[in-house]
């Protein structure tokens, strides 16, 4: 499985794009501020053909380039019902003494094309990657993990977004934050997947799941024998 990325804009979130190979069918996560031309690089250099776009919250770190990322290459974009509400108005996400020059220059807008994922668990087909949007709630009220299984070779990868960063959890202290929630959906979500699995969160530098439960006994006691 072909996973490309890079830290997006002042905010560094981890933008990345997700295909079985080059020259096929991918996935975009997560297009950052000044995501637009590193990911049109990415698309080109490896001659992808995007099909979607996965939110994995609603902050706007994570939405800022979906409008011209998904307006570009004619495709949806995906966002959890419950975080649709700041897509567009990103002020709505955040604290209310977040400084607001930081806001200067976003869209403002949803994506044309703006689906919703429903409930606990949503599936998608990216040409051979299998997609599962798994609802932890916690961070924001409509946080997700994307995780993504290649048929083809059975490797698979786990995007965590802000959920769970390597050694950390998530902050849970904004607005539609919940500690215990947090934590016992991701050990719900995580329970059945091995120990290897790639763990690519939304800020800073990947890990493994058993990496991370070797730091959260909460996220340990709930896996698989």
């Amino acid at each position: 499985m072909l996973i490309l990325g890079f830290p997006a804009g002042e905010f560094g979130t981890n933008t990345r794009v997700v295909a079985p190979g080059p020259g096929a069918d991918c996935l975009l996560v997560d297009p950052g501020k000044e995501a637009f031309a590193g990911l049109a690089d990415l698309i080109g250099r490896h001659r992808l053909d995007p099909a979607a776009v996965v939110l994995t919250h609603g902050h706007m770190d994570h939405t800022w380039d979906a409008v011209p990322v998904a307006g570009h290459y004619g495709v949806p974009v995906y966002v959890h019902a419950a975080d649709r509400f700041m897509v567009g108005a990103p002020a709505r996400g955040l604290p209310s003494d977040f400084p607001a020059h930081l806001l200067d220059g976003h869209p403002g807008t949803e994506p044309v094309d703006l689906r919703e994922f429903h409930g606990d668990r949503n599936s998608l087909r990216v040409g051979r990657l299998a997609v599962e949007a798994l609802h932890t709630g916690g961070h924001t009220p409509g946080s997700v993990l994307v995780h993504v299984r290649d048929d083809g070779t059975g490797e698979t990868a786990l995007f965590t977004g802000d959920a769970l960063l390597r050694g950390e959890l998530g902050r849970t202290d904004g607005p539609g934050g919940d500690g215990r929630r947090l934590r016992a959906s991701l050990a719900r979500h995580c329970a059945g997947l091995p120990d290897d699995t790639p763990v690519l969160p939304g800020h800073g530098g990947a890990t493994t799941l058993g990496g991370e439960r070797l730091v959260h006994p909460w996220l340990a006691a709930a896996s698989a024998p």
